[in-house]
């Protein structure tokens, strides 16, 4: 389990990488329903966190991680799905993706 100021460090990180997701999906009218649902979802998530990073309980962070990683696939799926969207989106929802499964996987 990674220390505690590592997990604010990289949480502060995620939230920057899922905020700016949400920026670009919201910038381009054409972005399919589903896709901005779940990447407002996640953003949603993190911004509503201090509770569960200010717990300190690990068990409760590595499950609210595990939630956020399970919306980041959905959200990396509706892109696929969607297909023939433009590069900054399908960038923006890659990296917020990746960043949520490295954090998980090294929660666990």
């Amino acid at each position: 389990m990674l220390q505690a100021s590592e997990i604010q460090k990289r949480f502060t990180h995620l939230q920057q990488t899922v905020s700016e997701a949400s920026r670009t999906c919201h910038a381009v009218a054409t972005i399919p329903k589903d896709l901005m649902k779940w990447v407002d979802e996640l953003d949603n998530e993190c911004k509503s966190a201090k509770k569960v990073m200010s717990s300190r309980d690990e068990g409760r962070i590595r499950q609210w991680v595990d939630d956020l990683e399970r919306i980041g696939d959905r959200a990396e799926r509706a892109c696929q799905q969607a297909g023939g969207l433009d590069a900054r989106i399908t960038n923006a929802v890659s990296s917020m993706h990746s960043e949520l499964s490295d954090l998980k996987r090294q929660l666990h």
